[in-house]
């Protein structure tokens, strides 16, 4: 599919399953990174869904998180190179503060989350999408960095972290056919880096128009 961008900075949007090392490879691409974990909603928001036959909020359930801001923050750094964004803490489930992100003249930048493939409609029809990516690794891989991580840095309690770890490696599959039928495209790190390569390749080629394949 070949789109032309109303805007001369592209986002490449990366999910994959919690634990599937987004982050890791956000940073090895060395482009500017919006993370958008940090657009989770707080523990107190009335508007929280709950996992079924629990008390433990779904905190990988679409609407724990605020795709609108996410979006607005995505427009603000194609059209104008900066926004400000929430400071969120994973561990008290609360925004701590703001800051600034300056993506300065960057032709492309990765917004990284699980959340990620709920915005790639959003984001083509802005003109703003250089490639969705669906990160994927295996669910046990997946569910042992996942549980490591999240341990070190004390994200919630042991006994949440397993509950939620078993839950995530039984349905991973379905996470990932979730993410690409919403338009990202399923691969492993080699492959994700060499497309996020070719958006700024294609890029960095002025005048050109570039081409994106959800």
């Amino acid at each position: 599919m070949t789109t032309q961008f109303s805007s001369p900075t592209r986002v490449v949007l990366l999910c994959g399953p919690s634990g599937s090392g987004k982050s890791l490879l956000a940073a090895r691409t060395g482009l500017p990174v919006l993370r958008l974990d940090d657009f989770y909603k707080e523990a107190d928001d009335p508007s929280l869904p709950l996992v079924a036959g629990s008390e433990d909020i779904d905190w990988d359930h679409p609407l724990s998180w605020d795709a609108d801001t996410a979006v607005a923050a995505i427009e603000a750094l194609c059209r104008t190179g900066r926004t400000e964004v929430p400071v969120y803490d994973i561990s008290l489930s609360a925004r701590t503060g703001r800051t600034e992100l300056d993506i300065e003249d960057a032709p492309v930048f990765v917004a990284e989350g699980i959340f990620a493939a709920e915005i790639v409609s959003r984001c083509r029809e802005l003109g703003l999408l250089g490639d969705a990516l669906c990160l994927a690794r295996g669910p046990v891989t997946t569910f042992r960095r996942r549980f490591l991580r999240d341990l070190r840095e004390s994200r919630k309690s042991v006994p949440f972290l397993l509950r939620r770890g078993w839950r995530l490696m039984r349905s991973e599959r379905t996470i990932v056919a979730r993410q690409t039928s919403l338009g990202a495209y399923a691969c492993d790190r080699p492959e994700a880096e060499a497309r996020v390569a070719a958006v700024v390749a294609a890029a960095s080629r002025a005048g050109e128009t570039p081409a994106t394949t959800a």
